[in-house]
C-alpha cells in the first residue's frame, strides 16, 4: 500500500515513546493503517521479509529494535546478544520503513516498573518448560510495544511458532485491536532457518545444524505418505536428529498447532517442533503439516 520511497534514505530513528506517539497520532488522523515489526535487532533476511510484508499491507510501518532483558533466563547470556543498530538501519533503508523505534531499557522498564503479563496456558509447554519466565518477558514487552505503537497489524515469523501462538492468544484475551500476521519461515539455500543465533555456529556446527530441517522434512514426508502413529513419528524425528549430529535435543514432538499439546493420536493439522543445541548454540525450527 505504500508509495515508493527513496532507497538511499535511512529510516527515521526514534528513541522516545513521546515521539512515537506524535507520529502515530498524525498517521491515525490521516486514516493510515499502521503495522509494527517487533525485533531485537541483529536483522537478517527473515526479519526483512516481515518488513516487506508489512510494507505491502500497511500505509505506515514501524520496526522496533529492543533487546528485551526480561525474556532472557538466568543461564542465557543477555550481554552476548548482538547489537548491530547501524547495520540494521542500513538493511532497512531500501524497504520504505517509516520509523525505527529503538528505546533504551529505561524507556521500556523505568526504575519502578512492576507490572508483568501472566502468559496463557499455551506458553507452559516446550519453550515454557525449557526457558522458565521466557514468555512472561515476551508477552510483557509485546504488549508494551503494541500499546506504544498502536499498530493495526503486528508481524511475526512462523519460525517462532509457539511465540506466535502465545501472542495471538494474549491479543485475543485482552481484546486488543491488533491483527497478528504470520509470515513463512525464511531459510538459507541449504534449508537452515534464518536466525540471529546462526552467526555463532562454526562451519562444522552449521553443517550439523542442517539436520534439524532435514529431520523435520523427513518426519513430515512420513506423515504425508500415511504414517499415523505419533509415537513412531516422534521416535523417527529424534533418531534422525541424533544421526545428524546435533549435540542435545531439548524436544522433538508432534503437537496440536493451537494448544501445542503433544499428540497421542495423529490428527490434522499438526505441527512438528524441534529445539536442539548444535555445539553451544540453541536452535528452534518447526514444520506445519496440514
Amino acid at each position: 500500500m505504500q508509495a515508493e520511497k527513496p532507497v538511499t534514505v535511512l529510516p527515521t530513528i526514534c528513541r522516545s515513546f513521546d515521539r512515537v506517539t506524535q507520529c502515530v497520532r498524525a498517521w491515525k488522523s490521516a486514516g493510515d493503517r499502521i503495522a509494527v515489526v517487533p525485533t531485537m535487532g541483529a536483522l537478517h533476511q527473515g526479519h526483512l521479509s516481515l518488513v516487506r510484508s508489512a510494507c505491502e499491507n500497511a500505509d505506515r510501518v514501524i520496526v522496533t529494535i529492543f533487546v528485551n532483558p526480561i525474556q532472557f533466563g538466568v543461564v542465557e547470556d543477555l550481554e552476548r546478544y548482538p547489537r548491530t543498530l547501524d547495520e540494521d538501519l542500513n538493511l532497512l533503508a531500501p524497504l520504505g520503513v517509516d520509523l525505527v523505534f529503538a528505546p533504551d531499557q529505561a524507556g521500556v522498564y523505568p526504575a519502578d516498573f512492576g507490572t508483568y503479563i501472566d502468559p496463557p496456558p499455551v506458553a507452559r509447554r516446550l519453550e515454557g518448560e525449557m526457558r522458565p519466565g521466557h514468555f512472561r518477558g515476551v508477552t510483557t514487552v509485546v504488549l508494551k510495544l503494541l500499546n506504544m505503537t498502536q499498530a493495526d497489524d503486528a508481524w511475526f515469523g512462523q519460525k517462532d511458532f509457539q511465540q506466535v501462538a502465545v501472542v495471538r492468544q494474549m491479543v485475543r484475551d485482552l481484546n486488543m485491536p491488533c491483527e497478528i500476521q504470520v509470515a513463512p519461515t525464511v531459510r538459507d539455500a541449504d534449508g537452515l532457518a534464518l536466525s540471529s543465533r546462526n552467526r555463532r555456529l562454526s562451519p562444522d556446527e552449521r553443517e550439523r545444524a542442517l539436520a534439524i530441517n532435514q529431520s523435520l522434512r523427513a518426519a513430515a514426508d512420513s506423515i504425508r505418505e500415511g504414517e499415523r502413529d505419533s509415537h513412531a513419528i516422534m521416535t523417527g524425528l529424534n533418531q534422525s536428529l541424533i544421526d545428524g549430529g546435533v549435540s542435545e535435543i531439548e524436544y522433538a514432538v508432534i503437537a496440536h498447532p493451537d494448544t501445542l499439546e503433544t499428540m497421542q493420536r495423529m490428527t490434522f493439522p499438526a505441527v512438528l517442533l524441534v529445539a536442539a543445541k548444535v555445539g553451544a548454540t540453541r536452535l528452534i525450527d518447526n514444520c506445519l503439516v496440514e
